[in-house]
């Protein structure tokens, strides 16, 4: 069973229109909505409040000036093309930093596959965000996307232009990787790591 992703917020149809034909206090509701679930994702991924915050910001914008071109196809959920966006965004910014070129790749053979949910640590939001950050960008964001965001292996491996099999293997050592983090990261907790809000000018 797929993790309910922070996204999945049911957006009324009457509001989108809204939205769409540029009424700004339509948007600054999908702002307030969606503030949070980007923000999180993006700093998961990123593994810096300052870059979450520029993804944020990035991605909200695009939002704004491409809202009129969606139109739910196929019964696709709205929150689901924002989540795209988001994701996008935060992969184009590490991608852009050369993040992903220093990462050490993961061998395709002598893993054991390694689907089971994070310990019960990583319900610490700090403990997560310390442990997330002692990985490589790219393992972070597979894992993230895997464990949080539901998406399957040939998903995240289409996102990253990558074999299925290099989605498979970053979540089986990532995964052990991260249990052994988050059973020795201290349970000290700080104001930022626990709430994981942008911070406002």
């Amino acid at each position: 069973m797929q993790p309910a992703s922070s996204f999945a917020i049911d957006v009324p149809d009457d509001l989108l229109a809204r939205a769409r034909s540029g009424e700004r206090a339509a948007f600054e509701q999908l702002y307030r909505w969606f503030e949070r679930p980007v923000f999180t994702l993006a700093l998961r991924m990123c593994g810096d409040r300052e870059e979450a915050a520029e993804v944020l910001q990035d991605t909200m914008l695009k939002v704004l000036g491409r809202i009129a071109d969606f139109r739910g196809d196929n019964g696709s959920p709205f929150w689901g093309w924002l989540r795209q966006v988001a994701i996008n965004e935060a992969l184009m910014r590490l991608r852009h930093q050369r993040r992903f070129a220093h990462d050490v790749a993961l061998e395709d053979d002598g893993w054991l596959e390694d689907d089971g949910p994070p310990p019960p640590a990583a319900a610490d939001a700090a403990r997560l965000q310390r442990a997330l950050a002692g990985l490589p960008a790219l393992t972070r964001s597979v894992l993230w996307l895997y464990h949080a965001e539901g998406y399957t292996h040939e998903e995240i491996a289409t996102l990253m232009d990558r074999t299925a099999s290099f989605s498979k293997s970053q979540v089986a050592r990532g995964g052990r990787r991260l249990r052994q983090l988050l059973e020795s990261a201290p349970a000290t907790r700080s104001a930022n790591e626990i709430n994981p809000e942008p911070h406002h000018a």
